[in-house]
């Protein structure tokens, strides 16, 4: 890429959409024979070249040297090296281990390289045609330069911001860069409005969209950054990535920790300084204290529950791009969707016909209907849409490039053509109309392409054998009744009144209230072929046909969708390019508002300043005619709420906000590749209702996180009362390999198995959790304290007794094996905080059954094998010294579930679950 990045000022500043054909090229210093090539390298030097600006990503081992930014590690690591300083070199080698472990981990988490701008470079069209030095010919798109003269025809992706100089019916699809599933009419002409959004700007051609039917001619006005797709790179570049909720509470979470684990190790080495005894003793006490306190485990326990909940979510289609996207979609409180292909089909669809003066759906019997097949047949000829054998149907997904032309069909068929027309054939299929026999029937002899100025188009068909012929005219509904004389009424024609024509402009305009798009269809016979077709000879003395309504549509499981999100205390929130009229019929249809009062759209939103718009933004659930500025904007508004939320969408114009919501949702069938690339989360199946899966298992991980927090901090509390109040009365009851073995062995994998315990009923009938709780509220925090003095008081009462009847050795393993023993038992009393083990069933977490086993046997072989006794300085227990450690670790459990029917019972147990 050049080094001098593309600067280009003059689009920065002119809005060139109000200015002349003249005043454009005057502005931009050019020509209708565009530069010289003399004057294309002097702008090229000064603009640079016509590509997107990369962005550096981190490398291995920046990505594993940030693993170890963490207090809690810091910790762990001084006390590695102090262990290995006072020669306890078994110690260091596990500290570091676990640490490592961590490490690995996180790198496996975060090595998901962005690949949000070259997918968005990969949508630059890599040859243009232009005119330079006064002659056509083809460059790359690099090297176009403000002022430089393109030339465009149907498949062209444009390669660069253009002004419209010429057009001949130019018409380009920039669904994924303004949200509208409509390809845009493009003209020459002057427009008012400085503000004018996107979709507004028909004098405008944006770079990455395709042309889709007609030519043009345009001078370039911006490239490389400066274009509105380079606008977006820059904002998905500057986006800030910021950290999840829980990623926030578990950094508090380090620093308690840091701060009790400091203050209690200063005391037990103060005390034991001024009691007389060894330094080194002390040292070597106060890391066992260290070691006891820091739930090491935690940060890779937690990581692992997300995994497993991703491997969930992959099989229920959601893909998750970003770990931390499970966590925090359970807490997510509003979901922006972008309307287009996210909560409607992104597939024009014929909805509603008018024939015979009356209205009726698409899906009652039309060709029963008089004039029915009339109709059907206009649709169907008067089309220049094809069907493709030689492939399926495609998705609809595009990232600019001309295959976007193949549409998804409801009839399975691929339909080749502009969306408008493919719905029209789509719809003629799907009642056993096929267009492909009527045109061997009826053949095309003559044609007046559809223009965007004359809104109409006519096509001539033989009519069989006998030299007769008819001509099939469709277009907009107030231009084509201007032009009819007759109507096609109960199976005869009769001159059109103007009782008539008031019915038919009622029945538009209520069509066109319902934000459906309306065309109308007529015909007139031939006794033989016309010769030179002009319109003014061929689109008049019509006889009128009907009418047909189309819309892209809402997904039919949107709606419950919807109505599931509202029940879980989610607020959806529509986001569109399209008009308002048509985001705010489907917003309706869907749930999501029920009057206009709601809707929003960007020029008034352009009006409102940010002061105002941050106390406003609760008004409004739909915002129609909006650009990428708008979208984050909006979202940024909800964040400054307090709001957790999430942004789904498909398009490059999307980009910017899926980056900048808590969790962006992207598209996976007809996602760009951009949008997918900046998402933390992408929908394999495109279905909004996956949303709320995904939603419900992110809450669901959201609560087992908190019982593994809540079971490994009792845990660890547990530990280092022992080890304090034992320190204090002068006993030396555990090492530090002790402490670790126990939080490797009998911590681990019990927490692991508390991340797969299955989701409540209710859990999509309460409310979001608020970002600004805390990890310990409900039960979680008391549970921790009251259960981690009770392991303290079951180890120490157990050290107590071994210590009076037997040796020192038999005390410190006694003590070991029941402290990890009750850390395993207490693993089944954290799945719930009020709910008994018998309501909720010893054998319904099969996970956690084989974790105990697991971990059981492994505390237990350490005991009894020589060469692992000697290492960890145990020693071989009897049979009534096993009998009294399995009581205390079951005794556990059985005072758990006292206190528990005691919150039943007093009623706060609601508060506590």
């Amino acid at each position: 890429m050049n080094s001098k990045p593309a600067t280009n000022e003059p689009a920065d500043n002119v809005p060139y959409h109000t200015l002349d054909h003249d005043e454009v090229l005057r502005r931009l210093e050019s020509a209708n024979n565009g530069l010289t090539s003399a004057e294309a390298a002097q702008r090229l030097e000064r603009y640079g070249k016509n590509m997107l600006q990369e962005t550096k990503t981190k490398s291995l081992l920046a990505k594993f040297i940030e693993q170890f930014k963490n207090v809690m590690i810091f910790i762990l690591l001084a006390a590695a090296i102090l262990s290995g300083i006072l020669g306890e070199w078994t110690d260091t080698v596990i500290i570091l281990l676990v640490v490592i472990l961590n490490a690995v981990l996180g790198v496996i988490q975060e090595n998901k390289a962005e690949q949000a701008l070259e997918a968005l470079k990969s949508m630059s069209s890599p040859m243009a045609r232009i005119r330079r030095d006064g002659q056509v010919m083809e460059i790359k798109s690099e090297e176009l330069v403000p002022g430089d003269i393109v030339l465009l025809e149907a498949g062209n992706v444009v390669p660069a911001d253009l002004r419209v100089l010429e057009s001949a019916s130019l018409q380009t699809e920039e669904a994924a860069l303004t949200g509208e599933s409509l390809p845009s009419d493009k003209h020459a002409g002057v427009l008012e409005g400085t503000d004018l959004a996107l979709g507004d700007r028909i004098n405008m051609a944006y770079m990455s969209s395709s042309v889709t039917y007609g030519r043009g001619v345009g001078v370039v006005t911006a490239t490389g950054m400066s274009t509105e797709v380079g606008r977006i790179a820059g904002f998905i570049a500057q986006a800030e990535q910021d950290v999840t909720p829980l990623q926030k509470k578990l950094d508090e979470l380090g620093k308690y920790f840091t701060y009790i684990i400091l203050g209690v190790c200063v005391v037990i080495f103060a005390v034991g300084i001024l009691e007389g005894r060894d330094m080194l003793d002390m040292l070597l006490t106060s890391i066992s204290l260290a070691v006891a306190a820091i739930p090491e485990g935690l940060p890779a326990i937690v990581t692992i529950i997300l995994a497993l909940g991703v491997q969930r979510m992959a099989k229920r289609k959601a893909i998750i791009r970003k770990l931390p996207a499970v966590e925090t979609l359970g807490s997510t409180e509003i979901i922006c969707s972008d309307k287009t292909g996210t909560l409607t089909l992104n597939q024009m669809t014929v909805e509603k016909l008018y024939i015979n003066g009356q209205s009726m759906e698409a899906t009652d019997a039309v060709k029963g209907e008089s004039g029915g097949e009339l109709l059907l047949q206009a649709m169907t000829l008067c089309n220049d849409s094809s069907i493709d054998e030689s492939k399926e149907s495609g998705t609809g997904g595009t990232d600019g490039k001309k295959e976007a032309k193949t549409a998804k069909t409801k009839s399975g068929k691929a339909i080749i053509g502009d969306p408008t027309e493919t719905a029209l054939v789509d719809y003629a299929l799907s009642i056993g109309v096929d267009k492909r026999e009527l045109e061997k029937q009826y053949p095309r002899k003559r044609e007046l392409p559809f223009d965007s100025d004359r809104k109409l188009m006519t096509t001539v068909h033989e009519q069989g054998q006998g030299g007769e012929f008819r001509a099939y005219t469709k277009g907009a509904p107030d231009v084509l009744l201007s032009k009819c004389s007759h109507i096609y009424e109960a199976g005869h024609v009769v001159p059109l009144t103007e009782e008539h024509s008031r019915q038919i402009t009622a029945r538009n305009k209520q069509l066109a209230d319902e934000a459906l798009r309306v065309l109308a269809f007529a015909y007139r016979d031939y006794g033989e072929l016309p010769g030179e077709m002009t319109p003014e000879s061929a689109e008049t003395e019509l006889v009128f046909i009907g009418l047909c309504g189309m819309i892209d549509p809402p997904r039919d499981e949107v709606r419950d969708a919807v109505a599931v999100c509202r029940k879980a205390g989610i607020r959806p929130v529509m986001i569109t390019g399209d008009h308002r009229d048509t985001a705010a019929a489907i917003a309706k249809r869907l749930g999501i508002i029920d009057d206009d009062r709601s809707v929003l759209t960007g020029r008034e939103l352009d009006k409102i300043s940010e002061a105002d718009f941050a106390e406003k933004v609760t008004d409004y659930s739909v915002y129609a005619r909006v650009s990428p500025e708008h979208k984050v904007r909006i979202v940024k508004a909800w964040r400054q709420k307090g709001k957790i939320v999430a942004m789904t969408g498909d398009g490059v114009n999307d980009a910017p906000a899926l980056k900048s919501a808590d969790i962006g949702v992207g598209m996976g069938i007809t996602g760009t590749d951009v949008a997918k690339g900046v998402s933390d989360m992408v929908l394999a199946d495109d279905n909004f209702t996956t949303i709320v899966v995904a939603v419900e298992e992110g809450r669901k991980v959201y609560s087992n996180i908190r019982k593994a927090i809540q079971f490994l901090l009792s845990a660890n509390l547990g530990e280092v009362l022992t080890l304090f109040i034992a320190t204090m009365i002068g006993w030396r009851i555990l090492e530090p390999i002790h402490i670790l073995w126990i939080n490797l062995v009998t911590d681990t994998l019990p927490a692991l198995a508390l991340g797969l315990e299955k989701a409540g009923e209710d859990v999509m009938k309460r409310k979001p959790r608020k970002s600004s709780s805390s990890i310990f509220a409900d039960g979680v925090g008391a549970g921790i304290v009251y259960q981690g003095i009770i392991e303290a008081g079951l180890t120490l009462l157990v050290y107590y007794w071994a210590h009076t009847h037997y040796d020192e050795g038999v005390a410190v393993t006694m003590a070991f094996a029941t402290l990890g023993l009750l850390q395993i038992t207490h693993a089944f009393n954290v799945r719930s905080n009020t709910k008994s083990l018998f309501q909720i069933g010893w054998f319904t977490n099969r996970f956690m059954l084989g974790a105990s086993l697991i971990s059981g046997l492994l505390l237990v072989l350490v005991i009894i094998i020589p060469s692992l006794n000697e290492w960890f300085g145990v020693k071989h227990l009897s049979g009534l010294q096993w009998g009294i450690v399995c009581g205390a670790a079951v005794a556990i459990v059985v005072i758990v579930e006292i206190v528990k029917l005691f919150l039943r019972v007093s009623g706060k147990g609601k508060t506590w679950d």
